[in-house]
């Protein structure tokens, strides 16, 4: 089944120590970048998080923002003197390094990350509904997924018939193509009434024949589309196969463009080109 890489989720929960909301973001990309917003207090459960996304994920940008905000009924603020005492001297080191840059005040550095925390809150339990929390939006992210990428897969399956319409088309073309050209060749020699040597001349009837027998590039085409078809139906990321696919597509395209020798035939290759450009499109937001 067919995911895609842009989804969003939100989960949130109240309790008697606080609040915590997260949320998930996943965007297009070509691997899987993970990247983090916790509060200090809680900045440990990242690596649990970033091997449950690991597990769950193949591709995409994912931005994960916690937030904590801790009831004020019960509590006592403090302050960590040992994160503190890193700032203190963090600035220091800036103060001799650009002397004239102002320096924080009292009220600012309280306000730096970690500098405060509230006493009387048993941040294992916090920890606990943030790991419940995170469950619950990961598995909604998933969900916002696939639900896309079916979307994605049926948008693309409509593509490809529109290619196969566009390969017929060339197909039932081809007998009047080839005997047009046959035509057209006798009426420019006719014209110029050149002494024609019979041998030589199916020769050269032949060989514009071969050169504008389009069959191979027809089969390949419908090869390429039966390949992507089945790989819609696989499980799995399969994004990246369905973009050399494309690749593929627009490959035989271009030489169906190459040897089209009337307009009719000019017309399906471009079509076949539109129709490819659009579910290369929609390709890169697939897992």
């Amino acid at each position: 089944m067919v995911h895609s890489m842009t989804a969003f989720a939100r989960h949130s929960r109240e309790a008697d120590w606080g609040s915590l909301h997260l949320e998930l973001r996943s965007v297009n990309q070509r691997y899987l970048d993970l990247n983090f917003r916790l509060p200090e207090t809680l900045r440990d459960l990242e690596p649990t998080y970033r091997d449950a996304l690991r597990g769950k994920l193949a591709r995409g940008k994912v931005e994960c923002t916690l937030r904590f905000e801790p009831s004020a009924v019960g509590e006592n603020l403090a302050v960590n003197r040992e994160r503190l005492a890193e700032l203190a001297r963090a600035l220091v080191d800036v103060r001799s390094e650009l002397p004239g840059v102002a320096m924080p005040d009292a009220l600012a550095m309280l306000e730096h990350p970690g500098i405060l925390y509230a006493q009387g809150i048993d941040l294992e339990t916090v920890k606990a509904a943030a790991l419940e929390l995170f469950e619950a939006a990961l598995g909604d992210l998933i969900a916002a997924r696939a639900r896309e990428g079916e979307q994605l897969a049926a948008l693309i399956e409509l593509r490809l018939n529109g290619v196969r319409e566009q390969v017929n088309a060339v197909r039932e073309l081809l007998p009047g193509i080839l005997e047009r050209q046959r035509a057209q060749l006798l009426e420019r020699l006719e014209q110029v009434r050149a002494e024609l040597d019979p041998q030589r001349l199916e020769a050269e009837l032949t060989l514009l024949a071969q050169k504008a027998d389009v069959d191979e590039e027809l089969d390949r085409l419908e090869t390429h589309v039966n390949e992507v078809e089945r790989q819609l139906k696989q499980k799995g990321p399969v994004g990246r196969r369905l973009d050399f696919l494309m690749q593929e597509l627009n490959r035989e395209a271009n030489t169906l463009s190459s040897k089209a020798v009337v307009a009719e035939s000019t017309r399906c290759a471009v079509e076949l080109k539109v129709l490819i450009e659009q579910m290369r499109e929609q390709i890169q937001n697939i897992e």
